[in-house]
Protein backbone atom coordinates (compact mmCIF):
# COMPACT_ATOMS: atom_id res chain seq x y z
CA UNK A 1 0.00 0.00 0.00
CA UNK A 2 1.22 3.53 -0.69
CA UNK A 3 0.44 6.70 1.20
CA UNK A 4 1.35 10.35 0.63
CA UNK A 5 4.40 11.41 2.56
CA UNK A 6 3.51 13.74 5.43
CA UNK A 7 4.86 17.25 5.00
CA UNK A 8 7.99 17.59 7.19
CA UNK A 9 7.42 19.88 10.15
CA UNK A 10 9.97 22.08 11.88
CA UNK A 11 12.78 20.02 13.35
CA UNK A 12 12.80 19.42 17.06
CA UNK A 13 16.22 19.16 18.71
CA UNK A 14 17.20 15.55 19.20
CA UNK A 15 14.60 14.10 16.83
CA UNK A 16 15.52 13.01 13.31
CA UNK A 17 17.79 16.03 12.84
CA UNK A 18 20.26 14.02 10.75
CA UNK A 19 20.06 13.18 7.08
CA UNK A 20 17.54 10.42 6.71
CA UNK A 21 17.05 8.86 3.31
CA UNK A 22 15.08 11.26 1.05
CA UNK A 23 12.19 8.80 0.76
CA UNK A 24 12.00 8.26 4.52
CA UNK A 25 8.59 9.40 5.78
CA UNK A 26 9.96 10.57 9.12
CA UNK A 27 11.81 13.76 8.26
CA UNK A 28 11.94 16.53 10.85
CA UNK A 29 10.15 16.50 14.18
CA UNK A 30 7.31 14.18 14.94
CA UNK A 31 3.87 15.63 14.26
CA UNK A 32 2.28 14.54 17.53
CA UNK A 33 -1.13 15.98 16.67
CA UNK A 34 -1.31 13.76 13.61
CA UNK A 35 0.10 10.76 15.46
CA UNK A 36 -2.34 11.09 18.35
CA UNK A 37 -5.20 11.31 15.87
CA UNK A 38 -4.05 8.02 14.37
CA UNK A 39 -3.64 6.30 17.73
CA UNK A 40 -5.30 7.92 20.72
CA UNK A 41 -3.26 5.76 23.11
CA UNK A 42 -0.21 7.92 22.41
CA UNK A 43 -1.81 10.96 24.10
CA UNK A 44 -1.14 9.58 27.59
CA UNK A 45 2.61 9.82 26.95
CA UNK A 46 2.91 13.20 25.22
CA UNK A 47 4.59 15.90 27.31
CA UNK A 48 5.98 19.38 26.82
CA UNK A 49 9.76 19.32 26.56
CA UNK A 50 12.23 22.03 27.51
CA UNK A 51 11.61 23.81 24.22
CA UNK A 52 7.88 24.08 24.87
CA UNK A 53 7.09 21.53 22.17
CA UNK A 54 5.28 18.23 22.27
CA UNK A 55 7.46 15.19 22.83
CA UNK A 56 7.66 11.99 24.87
CA UNK A 57 10.07 10.72 27.50
CA UNK A 58 12.38 8.61 25.34
CA UNK A 59 13.66 6.86 28.46
CA UNK A 60 10.18 5.43 29.08
CA UNK A 61 9.78 2.13 27.17
CA UNK A 62 5.99 2.37 27.25
CA UNK A 63 6.14 5.82 25.66
CA UNK A 64 8.56 4.65 22.95
CA UNK A 65 6.34 1.67 22.20
CA UNK A 66 3.29 3.92 21.93
CA UNK A 67 5.15 6.24 19.56
CA UNK A 68 6.21 3.34 17.35
CA UNK A 69 2.68 1.94 17.31
CA UNK A 70 1.35 5.29 16.17
CA UNK A 71 4.04 5.73 13.49
CA UNK A 72 3.35 2.30 12.06
CA UNK A 73 -0.40 2.91 12.01
CA UNK A 74 -0.35 6.44 10.62
CA UNK A 75 2.39 6.05 8.01
CA UNK A 76 2.24 2.38 7.02
CA UNK A 77 -1.31 1.30 7.80
CA UNK A 78 -0.16 -1.30 10.35
CA UNK A 79 -2.87 -1.98 12.92
CA UNK A 80 -2.60 -3.44 16.41
CA UNK A 81 1.21 -3.52 16.54
CA UNK A 82 2.55 -4.52 19.94
CA UNK A 83 5.47 -6.38 21.49
CA UNK A 84 5.82 -8.21 24.80
CA UNK A 85 7.58 -6.52 27.68
CA UNK A 86 11.38 -6.68 27.59
CA UNK A 87 11.46 -7.22 23.82
CA UNK A 88 13.46 -4.92 21.58
CA UNK A 89 11.47 -1.82 20.60
CA UNK A 90 12.98 -0.54 17.34
CA UNK A 91 13.13 3.10 16.24
CA UNK A 92 10.94 3.18 13.16
CA UNK A 93 12.77 5.97 11.24
CA UNK A 94 16.12 4.18 11.39
CA UNK A 95 14.63 0.82 10.43
CA UNK A 96 12.89 2.41 7.44
CA UNK A 97 16.20 3.93 6.32
CA UNK A 98 17.81 0.51 5.89
CA UNK A 99 14.95 -0.57 3.64
CA UNK A 100 15.11 2.56 1.49
CA UNK A 101 18.85 2.11 1.00
CA UNK A 102 18.25 -1.52 0.05
CA UNK A 103 15.81 -0.34 -2.60
CA UNK A 104 18.56 1.94 -3.91
CA UNK A 105 20.97 -1.00 -3.92
CA UNK A 106 18.63 -2.90 -6.22
CA UNK A 107 18.20 0.17 -8.41
CA UNK A 108 21.96 0.62 -8.73
CA UNK A 109 22.22 -3.00 -9.88
CA UNK A 110 19.54 -2.49 -12.53
CA UNK A 111 20.90 0.44 -14.56
CA UNK A 112 19.24 3.02 -12.33
CA UNK A 113 15.76 1.51 -12.61
CA UNK A 114 14.06 0.08 -9.55
CA UNK A 115 12.85 -3.46 -10.23
CA UNK A 116 9.14 -3.14 -10.95
CA UNK A 117 7.90 -6.62 -10.22
CA UNK A 118 6.17 -6.88 -6.88
CA UNK A 119 7.38 -10.41 -6.27
CA UNK A 120 10.83 -9.44 -5.04
CA UNK A 121 11.82 -11.72 -2.19
CA UNK A 122 13.65 -10.54 0.91
CA UNK A 123 15.04 -12.65 3.75
CA UNK A 124 15.03 -10.98 7.19
CA UNK A 125 17.41 -12.71 9.60
CA UNK A 126 16.35 -12.31 13.24
CA UNK A 127 13.07 -10.48 12.77
CA UNK A 128 12.36 -10.46 16.54
CA UNK A 129 8.96 -10.02 18.12
CA UNK A 130 8.48 -6.67 16.39
CA UNK A 131 8.74 -7.82 12.74
CA UNK A 132 9.58 -4.26 11.87
CA UNK A 133 11.47 -4.76 8.60
CA UNK A 134 8.88 -7.02 6.92
CA UNK A 135 6.01 -4.82 8.09
CA UNK A 136 7.52 -1.62 6.68
CA UNK A 137 9.03 -3.26 3.59
CA UNK A 138 5.82 -5.02 2.59
CA UNK A 139 3.80 -1.84 3.11
CA UNK A 140 6.24 0.58 1.48
CA UNK A 141 7.54 -1.50 -1.45
CA UNK A 142 5.25 -4.51 -1.73
CA UNK A 143 8.19 -6.87 -1.24
CA UNK A 144 7.63 -10.45 -0.10
CA UNK A 145 9.46 -11.37 3.08
CA UNK A 146 10.62 -14.52 4.76
CA UNK A 147 11.19 -13.54 8.39
CA UNK A 148 13.25 -15.83 10.61
CA UNK A 149 14.02 -16.07 14.30
CA UNK A 150 15.29 -18.62 16.82
CA UNK A 151 12.58 -17.68 19.33
CA UNK A 152 9.16 -19.24 18.65
CA UNK A 153 7.49 -16.75 21.00
CA UNK A 154 8.83 -13.88 18.89
CA UNK A 155 7.44 -15.41 15.72
CA UNK A 156 4.12 -16.04 17.45
CA UNK A 157 3.87 -12.33 18.25
CA UNK A 158 4.64 -11.37 14.64
CA UNK A 159 1.94 -13.80 13.52
CA UNK A 160 -0.53 -12.08 15.83
CA UNK A 161 0.32 -8.75 14.18
CA UNK A 162 -0.09 -10.29 10.72
CA UNK A 163 -3.49 -11.70 11.70
CA UNK A 164 -4.56 -8.12 12.44
CA UNK A 165 -3.26 -6.88 9.06
CA UNK A 166 -4.64 -9.15 6.33
CA UNK A 167 -3.76 -6.67 3.58
CA UNK A 168 -0.04 -7.48 3.92
CA UNK A 169 -0.13 -10.80 5.78
CA UNK A 170 0.20 -12.73 2.53
CA UNK A 171 3.49 -11.01 1.79
CA UNK A 172 5.21 -12.13 5.01
CA UNK A 173 6.06 -15.72 5.86
CA UNK A 174 7.68 -16.84 9.10
CA UNK A 175 10.33 -19.51 9.56
CA UNK A 176 11.77 -20.79 12.83
CA UNK A 177 15.53 -21.24 12.95
CA UNK A 178 15.99 -24.40 15.04
CA UNK A 179 19.71 -23.90 15.69
CA UNK A 180 21.16 -20.98 17.63
CA UNK A 181 24.46 -21.55 15.80
CA UNK A 182 23.03 -21.25 12.28
CA UNK A 183 21.95 -18.30 10.14
CA UNK A 184 21.15 -19.41 6.57
CA UNK A 185 21.49 -23.12 7.28
CA UNK A 186 18.06 -24.71 7.95
CA UNK A 187 16.36 -21.66 6.42
CA UNK A 188 17.21 -21.45 2.72
CA UNK A 189 16.02 -24.50 0.80
CA UNK A 190 17.06 -25.67 -2.66
CA UNK A 191 14.12 -23.92 -4.30
CA UNK A 192 14.49 -20.59 -2.45
CA UNK A 193 15.70 -17.48 -4.29
CA UNK A 194 16.10 -14.14 -2.56
CA UNK A 195 16.81 -10.79 -4.16
CA UNK A 196 18.02 -9.46 -0.81
CA UNK A 197 18.89 -10.71 2.64
CA UNK A 198 19.02 -8.30 5.56
CA UNK A 199 19.98 -8.48 9.22
CA UNK A 200 20.34 -6.33 12.31
CA UNK A 201 22.78 -8.56 14.21
CA UNK A 202 23.37 -8.68 17.97
CA UNK A 203 26.34 -6.41 18.57
CA UNK A 204 27.46 -7.03 22.15
CA UNK A 205 29.75 -9.86 23.23
CA UNK A 206 28.09 -10.41 26.62
CA UNK A 207 25.23 -9.30 28.84
CA UNK A 208 27.68 -7.19 30.86
CA UNK A 209 28.70 -5.29 27.72
CA UNK A 210 25.03 -4.84 26.78
CA UNK A 211 24.31 -3.38 30.20
CA UNK A 212 27.20 -0.94 29.87
CA UNK A 213 25.96 0.17 26.46
CA UNK A 214 22.45 0.73 27.76
CA UNK A 215 23.81 2.68 30.71
CA UNK A 216 25.56 5.02 28.27
CA UNK A 217 22.25 5.57 26.48
CA UNK A 218 20.61 6.24 29.83
CA UNK A 219 23.30 8.80 30.71
CA UNK A 220 22.90 10.48 27.32
CA UNK A 221 19.24 11.02 28.13
CA UNK A 222 20.29 12.92 31.24
CA UNK A 223 19.23 10.23 33.68
CA UNK A 224 21.14 9.28 36.79
CA UNK A 225 22.67 5.84 37.14
CA UNK A 226 20.21 3.16 38.14
CA UNK A 227 20.94 0.96 41.10
CA UNK A 228 19.72 -2.07 39.17
CA UNK A 229 21.73 -2.46 35.97
CA UNK A 230 19.21 -4.93 34.60
CA UNK A 231 16.54 -2.25 34.78
CA UNK A 232 18.62 -0.17 32.37
CA UNK A 233 18.60 -3.03 29.87
CA UNK A 234 14.87 -3.46 30.19
CA UNK A 235 14.29 0.24 29.72
CA UNK A 236 15.71 0.14 26.22
CA UNK A 237 14.31 -3.30 25.48
CA UNK A 238 15.86 -6.41 24.11
CA UNK A 239 17.17 -9.55 25.69
CA UNK A 240 19.28 -12.58 24.96
CA UNK A 241 19.94 -13.07 21.23
CA UNK A 242 18.59 -9.62 20.36
CA UNK A 243 21.43 -7.85 22.16
CA UNK A 244 24.44 -10.12 22.44
CA UNK A 245 26.07 -13.34 21.32
CA UNK A 246 29.49 -14.98 21.91
CA UNK A 247 32.04 -12.97 19.96
CA UNK A 248 29.59 -10.14 19.39
CA UNK A 249 28.72 -8.55 16.09
CA UNK A 250 31.97 -9.46 14.30
CA UNK A 251 31.68 -13.19 15.08
CA UNK A 252 28.00 -13.27 14.09
CA UNK A 253 28.61 -11.58 10.73
CA UNK A 254 31.68 -13.72 10.00
CA UNK A 255 29.47 -16.78 10.47
CA UNK A 256 26.91 -15.19 8.16
CA UNK A 257 29.57 -14.60 5.51
CA UNK A 258 30.81 -18.18 5.79
CA UNK A 259 27.29 -19.61 5.40
CA UNK A 260 26.49 -17.28 2.50
CA UNK A 261 29.39 -18.76 0.54
CA UNK A 262 27.62 -22.15 0.66
CA UNK A 263 24.61 -20.73 -1.22
CA UNK A 264 26.26 -18.22 -3.58
CA UNK A 265 23.61 -18.41 -6.28
CA UNK A 266 20.48 -18.22 -4.14
CA UNK A 267 20.65 -14.57 -3.10
CA UNK A 268 21.53 -11.60 -5.30
CA UNK A 269 22.66 -9.31 -2.47
CA UNK A 270 23.51 -10.50 1.02
CA UNK A 271 23.46 -7.55 3.45
CA UNK A 272 23.83 -6.82 7.14
CA UNK A 273 24.00 -3.79 9.36
CA UNK A 274 27.40 -3.18 10.98
CA UNK A 275 27.07 -1.13 14.16
CA UNK A 276 30.79 -0.93 14.97
CA UNK A 277 32.98 0.65 12.29
CA UNK A 278 36.05 -1.01 13.82
CA UNK A 279 34.66 -4.39 12.71
CA UNK A 280 34.72 -3.47 9.03
CA UNK A 281 38.34 -4.47 8.24
CA UNK A 282 37.96 -7.99 9.62
CA UNK A 283 34.61 -8.44 7.89
CA UNK A 284 35.93 -7.25 4.54
CA UNK A 285 38.85 -9.64 4.96
CA UNK A 286 36.36 -12.45 5.56
CA UNK A 287 34.56 -11.52 2.35
CA UNK A 288 37.82 -11.65 0.42
CA UNK A 289 38.49 -15.13 1.80
CA UNK A 290 35.18 -16.46 0.46
CA UNK A 291 35.76 -14.75 -2.90
CA UNK A 292 32.78 -12.38 -2.87
CA UNK A 293 32.79 -10.82 -6.33
CA UNK A 294 31.48 -7.41 -5.27
CA UNK A 295 31.36 -5.77 -1.84
CA UNK A 296 29.72 -2.47 -1.00
CA UNK A 297 29.69 -0.43 2.19
CA UNK A 298 26.63 1.86 2.36
CA UNK A 299 26.67 4.71 4.89
CA UNK A 300 23.54 5.83 6.71
CA UNK A 301 22.78 8.47 9.32
CA UNK A 302 19.92 9.05 11.73
CA UNK A 303 20.31 12.13 13.91
CA UNK A 304 23.75 12.03 15.52
CA UNK A 305 24.04 8.30 14.91
CA UNK A 306 26.14 7.10 12.01
CA UNK A 307 25.65 3.59 10.76
CA UNK A 308 26.27 1.50 7.70
CA UNK A 309 25.56 -1.84 6.11
CA UNK A 310 27.70 -4.23 4.13
CA UNK A 311 26.41 -5.82 0.94
CA UNK A 312 28.07 -8.57 -1.06
CA UNK A 313 27.28 -10.81 -4.01
CA UNK A 314 28.81 -13.91 -5.53
CA UNK A 315 27.03 -13.53 -8.86
CA UNK A 316 29.09 -12.89 -11.99
CA UNK A 317 27.94 -10.20 -14.44
CA UNK A 318 26.35 -12.84 -16.69
CA UNK A 319 24.60 -14.46 -13.72
CA UNK A 320 23.33 -11.06 -12.60
CA UNK A 321 21.96 -10.35 -16.07
CA UNK A 322 20.14 -13.67 -16.12
CA UNK A 323 18.74 -13.08 -12.62
CA UNK A 324 17.43 -9.63 -13.55
CA UNK A 325 15.84 -10.88 -16.77
CA UNK A 326 14.04 -13.66 -14.95
CA UNK A 327 13.02 -11.87 -11.74
CA UNK A 328 13.10 -8.10 -12.21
Amino acid sequence: MSRPHPRPARQQPGQNSGKLHPRNRHQGRYDFSRLMAADTGLAAFVIQNGYGESSIDFADPAAVKALNRSLLKSDYGINDWDIPEQQLCPPVPGRADYLHHLADLLTSSNKGVRPKRNLLAVLDIGTGANGIYPLIGASEYGWHFTATDINPDSLANVQRILDANPAIAGKIHLRLQPSADAIFDNIIGEDDWFDLSMCNPPFHTSMAEARAGSQRKWNNLGKEKLADATATILNFGGRDAELWCPGGEAAFIERMISESAKIPGQCFWFTTLVAKAENLPVLKAALRRVNALEVREVAMRQGNKRSRFLAWTFLTPSQQAAWKKMRW
